[in-house]
């Protein structure tokens, strides 16, 4: 990457391409086992196949417990209709017990000291309280949601906490498709106002018919100090040809693989 250390979020450093855990490391054996995605289990096996990024997603229960959990009820993961908001932590306990565990974020920001989150603030209600979790880790968390306002709410709210610095943050989807279409008018300028106030581009390479992660977007982003990462990345031929692009990281379910492209190409994975 281009941007000095200096110029980067603490939570980028080192500079080498970066290995993100997507919702923690689920292997074909621990999914046999009925591990779930973003469980504790699912965590702690990122942690120890030697991951240094965990990508979760944030929602809120009944009682305001933060919890790592992508879809806003439970059907995918437990065929239960109840909505997350609906349902208290004990709860959640017992169900995800036999499913790798349940892991609320201040369980997973004390639990795994050495490991850098990126969370994804899925629900509204939920933005204010990662904020004020996050805001002791501020260095080694990065959030980003879908909603730029969502973000922001989490970023602001982990500043108010008393977080010495913001947590490093990605673009949401507004943001990204104005970045996009900037980009394709020849808006340098634009380009670069968009791209001031993030750390990453976290993206899909394509969306539909359009190409989103390109070369050139990567020069962009790279002149402004800011990585690109993209997501979900599982086959190794698309790992392979992405980083031979310039991204700085891979958003991927098998972590376990991509560290292993990454290794055998010569650098070392963060």
């Amino acid at each position: 990457m281009n941007a000095s250390a200096a110029a980067r979020h603490p939570y980028l450093s080192p500079d080498a391409p970066r290995v993100l855990a997507h919702r923690g490391l689920v292997t074909p054996d621990a999914a046999a086992l009925g591990v779930a995605e973003n469980s504790f289990a699912a965590v702690a096996e990122a942690h120890a196949a030697g991951v240094a990024y965990v990508e979760s997603d944030c929602h809120l229960t009944a009682d305001g417990a933060v919890v790592l959990f992508h879809d806003d009820d439970l059907r995918r993961v437990a065929d239960d209709p109840r909505a997350i908001a609906d349902v208290r932590v004990h709860e959640l306990e017992e169900i995800m017990s036999e499913r790798g565990g349940l892991i609320t974020l201040a369980q997973a920001l004390d639990a795994f000291p050495d490991v850098r989150f990126n969370l994804d603030v899925k629900a509204a209600a939920a933005a204010e309280s990662v904020g004020r979790l996050v805001a002791p880790h501020a260095e080694r968390v990065l959030v980003t949601s879908f909603s730029d306002a969502r973000r922001r709410e989490a970023l602001a709210a982990a500043r108010s906490a008393g977080a010495v610095r913001r947590p490093a943050t990605s673009p949401g989807i507004d943001t990204a498709k104005r970045l996009v279409a900037a980009r394709a008018l020849r808006r340098t300028t634009r380009v670069r106002a968009l791209l001031a106030d993030l750390d990453a581009l976290q993206l899909p390479e394509r969306r539909g018919p359009i190409r989103v992660v390109t070369r050139g977007l990567v020069r962009d982003a790279h002149a402004a100090g800011v990585e690109v990462h993209v997501w979900t990345v599982n086959a190794e031929d698309d790992m392979e040809r992405l980083l031979d692009l310039g991204v700085d990281g891979l958003v991927t379910d098998r972590a376990d693989v991509a560290l292993a492209v990454v290794n055998r190409r010569g650098t070392t994975a963060v």
